[in-house]
């Protein structure tokens, strides 16, 4: 990686910025602070309003396709974006003021659907208030008369006028009144209760001690009235929202130019993000950056054709971010480097590595030639039918080599959809065959050699943990780091070949038994003596040294890890057994073929989905915990060129 720095007429800013857009060359660097003689260009503006208009047409979208679903097949979210000439975004330009107008309207619509629904709950709590007083024939809120007050309201127990008047007439023997109950329950009652006006007070001291409550919305018109112009109201909001759906439907094909209108709106928020940290004269500007070391030339030749410039290359500090460079074959596991974490300036490119244990340990733990099989050509296909975009096209390309893999330790653990080769055999033709009887080819039986596979599971593991390890060695002796690479980690690479040697001469030969021990007990010394030397005094080296000897147990602890490798590969031989035995229960009959094809697909099916996953995840694990943890400290920044950053449409390149 090598840092750059480009001084272009300001006059051919536009163009330049562009044409690096396209060319995805370079990681332009934000500067807060301008340089002597030089300024800031505020262009947050336009950036904001770029990116407004970019969760418009978001929310518009995502309003789309809550009332009217995008057609989708079930393998369409392989499709890469759709390519379009470079002319073409120039008309996307022209009418994306057009297409902004049109999103506007969907999401106004889509605030008045939200406005109505909250007044519809509105109307229905007011209509549920209002049922209890239907047979009141005077308004809410009717006020008091020159001679008689008027109480409107509820009670918070249940009541008739026997009990209510006796009520009332406890509360106070001297007030003199009417009543009349419009509802009762055992929890409430409604009542319109007249009193002279002389004892209004008189009644309002009475009612209050009853808990008496005035009605939460009184209204001027009958509760009836009330009522039904509620219920009209209701009808008209439904048919507003029938409407402003129908619209949102009508405005569906709209979708393709708010998705291409959405990218075009995003490339310009990118680009006038890079000229906010760009620094400024009155007649050049500078942009400073990254770009990968085989592209140097490239880049210049760009930018000598597009502007009249200057560029300086330099050599790049270790906080230059990384861009990993990758075969065919290893490429795809760069997505699994990432997700743990980029190299960081320390690290070396461990991709190539992960890439071939990644694939050996997946084949391993899923191990059916059947499901392999499947997997690559599927894989296949949809690689060769949707062209999918780059990273997508990694992930397919990852599993694929998974199923190769996968298809080949199927074959030698003969295992083709568990043993399905032979039980349908036997299901036609009333035999008893195996696997073994057909395969004319010497196989191992996960079942009846796992002690046999336990120990390949775990002589596997301990090649990857000493890769692990040899690539620290390496990394030390980059570095200088003598001590590093010879006694913190060469010691522990013969102490381990040393152990597998020793425990392989007790099942082979004495000979080795005593080269094994020599060599461990050999290491175990050295590693007494040197692995205490930063502590202080001899007594501290010595413990220090001793206590270093207690990390064997971890060693031994990560390789009883790979025993899932065995465990993985039973699991998926074991039900797919299983399943073909239960695709068969139902004897030859026509009932018996349907019931066999159904589950024999649906178990098949269910086994790959739950292994799959199963076998990913795992042989991650191994790669992050068990291996990267012997050199792999990660924390770079991944290598993000100035490019078009688009979502759905891809810029066809000029020939």
């Amino acid at each position: 990686m090598k840092t750059v720095r480009i001084i272009a007429l300001r006059q051919d800013r536009k163009r330049l910025l562009e044409h690096l857009q396209d060319s995805a060359l370079i990681q332009v660097k934000s500067v807060e602070k301008p340089s002597e003689g030089f300024s800031k260009v505020d262009v947050s503006a336009q950036t904001q309003l770029f990116e407004r208009n970019v969760t418009l047409t978001e929310q518009a979208l995502k309003i789309l396709d809550d009332h009217s679903r995008e057609k989708k097949g079930l393998l369409d979210s392989f499709k890469g974006r759709r390519k379009i000439d470079p002319d073409e975004l120039g008309e996307i330009a022209s009418k994306a003021g057009g297409v902004i107008n049109v999103c506007a309207r969907i999401t106004e619509l889509d605030k008045e659907l939200s406005s109505n629904a909250a007044e519809q709950v509105r109307i229905n709590t007011s209509l549920a208030q209002l049922e209890a007083w239907q047979k009141l024939d005077i308004p809410l809120n009717t006020h008091d008369t020159k001679s008689t007050a008027v109480f409107i309201g509820t009670l918070p127990e249940g009541y008739d006028e026997a009990s209510l008047s006796a009520a009332l007439a406890r509360e106070n023997p001297k007030l003199e009144f009417e009543l009349e109950i419009q509802h009762s329950e055992p929890s409430m009652t409604c009542v319109v209760v007249f009193a002279p006006i002389s004892q209004k007070i008189m009644a309002e001291d009475a009612l209050r001690s009853l808990g008496f409550s005035r009605p939460m919305s009184p209204t001027s018109r009958t509760p009836k009235v009330k009522a039904q112009r509620l219920r009209d109201k209701s009808e008209r909001l439904v048919k507003e929202n029938e409407a402003a759906v129908a619209e949102i439907i009508s405005l569906a094909d709209k979708r393709e130019e708010i998705k291409v209108t959405q990218d075009y709106f995003r490339i310009r928020a990118d680009k006038y993000n890079v000229i906010n940290s760009l620094d400024h004269s009155k007649h050049v500007f500078v942009i400073e950056g990254y770009v990968p070391e085989d592209n140097c030339d490239e880049l210049e030749k760009l930018c000598n054709r597009v502007s009249t410039c200057h560029i300086e290359f330099g050599e790049a500090d270790e906080n230059a971010p990384v861009l990993l460079k990758n075969n065919k074959l290893a490429e795809p596991a760069q997505g699994i480097l990432t997700m743990y974490s980029p190299p960081s300036a320390d690290d070396i490119d461990p991709t190539p590595i992960l890439a071939f244990f990644f694939y050996f340990f997946f084949g391993m733990m899923f191990s059916d030639a059947g499901y392999g099989l499947l997997m690559t050509v599927v894989i296949g296909i949809v690689l060769k039918v949707f062209k999918p975009d780059k990273k997508m096209r990694n992930n397919l390309k990852l599993f694929q080599y998974c199923g190769i893999s996968t298809f080949l330790w199927g074959l030698v653990f003969g295992s083709i959809f568990g043993d399905a080769p032979a039980a349908l055999y036997n299901y036609f033709n009333g035999t008893s065959l195996t696997m073994k009887d057909i395969l004319p080819w010497p196989t191992l039986d996960p079942q009846k050699d796992a002690l046999l596979l336990m120990v390949v599971s775990i002589a596997f593991g301990l090649v990857h943990i000493l890769v692990g390890m040899g690539c620290k060695f390496y990394i030390c002796l980059r570095k200088k780091d003598w001590g590093g690479a010879f006694f913190d980690t060469g010691l522990w690479m013969l102490l381990l070949i040393g152990i597998a040697i020793l425990a392989a001469g007790i099942f082979a030969s004495p000979t080795l038994v005593t080269v094994g021990a020599v060599i461990s007990i050999g290491c175990a010394v050295g590693l007494v003596l040197t692995q205490g030397r930063t502590k202080k005094g001899i007594v501290g080296k010595a413990i220090g040294g001793l206590a270093s000897l207690y990390d064997v147990t971890g060693y031994i602890s990560d390789l009883l890890s790979y025993s899932r490798l065995l465990a993985l590969g039973l699991t998926t031989g074991v039900m797919a057994q299983v399943f073909n035995m239960l695709s068969t229960m139902m004897g030859r009959s026509i009932v018996g073929f349907i019931f066999m094809v159904v589950i024999f697909v649906v178990g098949h099916a269910v086994n790959i989905g739950l292994n799959a996953l199963g076998s990913y995840v795992h042989t991650m694990r191994l790669q992050y915990v068990e291996m990267f943890s012997k050199f792999y400290e990660g924390g770079g920044e991944e290598f993000a060129p100035f490019s078009l950053n688009s979502k759905y449409i891809k810029i066809q390149e000029d020939n």
